[in-house]
């Protein structure tokens, strides 16, 4: 018998749109009236009109480099930490702040399970009453804490195992023996085979869920010959828990509090589901309310149903980062210039910048998918725009529908270095 967390997991696909594009207007209104940052953002907004992701998708995607910069300069000029974008300051609201390489900074809220962590844990096979050793770093970034807030809302007693000290660590796994590990997958095959050397057996391990870096199938099928059913988690310091793996393994389901759009990288409008494109989140966290949160990961929807019985959208996992930005002849391009040129080219479905030749020799090609007559008087006027927009010549090449891959890449590094 499938289990799942709540009845939420398996609603009724219509119900839980309505419920999502219900609460969307609120959340929109509670971000523009209660940070700084949004109130600046989505200051021409009109939050009752926001009731449908049609509309969600005419607002400005915020991405992380620009959290960064505003915190920077928020600081820089003795204001907000959170560069405005906090809706709660310090206190008993807040009981911690984390920072993230950049350093970026991050408010944890009072709610219980505050990163929604116990949703995916739940999938992953950890159930209450039982021990959980947690591997995720304790102290600077949020990942320790997110994995036990969310232990604790299942009901679970967490050990903070923390990082390093390998020996300690198959120590406390042999002698408190907990059901399960939480952690990068990395460092449990560090434990698992330190603990070999010690000639320590752990047989209490039975489950993991796997944060932080990539979990091949190649290292899924390692743990799961010794014994371990290891599970993905796909989360941020900036937005919690976003989906989660289940028995299935077909993809990630998204979580129940949050609102995902696949984008074409460098701009902010939705792509066909199955297209590869950029993670953009809008969370309701009325703590943290980010609005259109670009993420700078790749994914695309996963169709049909998870067979679990889990009805929410899935995606394909974690498939390498948007932010494709290149130096060609001295000169950044960016993928929004990409989309600027291609925005001026209605017949012009798909394009892609190829960069070939050797280090200061430079070939830079953009490639477009169009079914239109009269592709050489089209290719002129593409290479103009490429001018115009990127400073640099660049070639054109016409191609039919459907013919570049379906990967995100918008712009594509193939210059040799040798």
């Amino acid at each position: 018998m499938i289990e799942h967390y709540d009845a939420l997991e398996t609603r009724d696909h219509t119900a839980r749109e309505t419920a999502l594009m219900t609460a969307l207007p609120a959340q929109v209104a509670h971000a523009r009236d209660s940070s700084a940052a949004f109130h600046q953002i989505l200051q021409d907004v009109n939050p009752a009109t926001v009731t449908s992701r049609a509309a969600l998708a005419s607002l400005p995607v915020t991405r992380k480099h620009e959290l960064l910069e505003r915190q920077q300069a928020s600081r820089a000029g003795g204001g907000n930490v959170f560069g405005g974008f906090s809706a709660i300051g310090f206190g008993e609201r807040m009981p911690r702040v984390f920072a993230s390489p950049g350093p970026i900074y991050e408010p944890e809220g009072a709610a219980k399970d505050y990163w929604r962590m116990a949703r995916a844990m739940f999938a992953a096979g950890f159930r209450p009453r039982e021990l959980i050793h947690n591997s995720f770093s304790y102290h600077f970034v949020p990942a320790g804490s997110m994995m036990e807030s969310g232990a604790h809302a299942l009901g679970c007693t967490v050990f903070p195992g923390g990082t390093g000290q390998t020996e300690q660590q198959v120590q406390a796994m042999r002698e408190l023996q907990p059901a399960g590990y939480i952690g990068t997958p990395s460092f449990l095959k560090i434990i698992v085979d330190k603990a070999h050397e010690m000639g320590v057996a752990l047989p209490s391990v039975k489950k993991a869920m796997f944060g932080g870096e990539a979990f091949p199938p190649s290292l899924r099928d390692w743990f799961a010959e010794r014994g371990i059913a290891g599970y993905q988690c796909y989360a941020t310091a900036d937005l919690g828990s976003i989906a989660y793996e289940t028995p299935a393994r077909e993809g990630l389901v998204l979580d129940e509090n949050v609102i995902v759009e696949i984008v074409r990288p460098g701009t902010g409008d939705p792509v066909q589901d199955g297209e590869v494109g950029e993670v953009v989140v809008t969370t309701l966290n009325p703590d943290y309310p980010l609005i259109r949160f670009g993420t700078g990961d790749l994914s695309a929807v996963l169709s049909g149903p998870c067979p679990t019985g889990r009805t929410n959208t899935r995606i394909k996992g974690w498939l390498g980062r948007a932010d494709q930005t290149t130096k060609i002849r001295g000169m950044f391009v960016h993928p929004g210039q990409i989309a600027d040129i291609i925005k001026r080219f209605p017949e012009v479905a798909r394009a892609r910048l190829v960069v070939t030749g050797e280090m200061a020799n430079d070939v830079m090609t953009l490639k477009v998918e169009t079914a239109c007559s009269g592709p050489d008087a089209l290719a002129a006027k593409i290479g103009e725009a490429i001018r115009d927009v990127t400073k640099l010549r660049g070639a054109v090449e016409i191609l039919l529908p459907g013919s570049l891959p379906n990967d995100g890449k918008v712009i594509e590094d193939a210059r040799s270095y040798r």
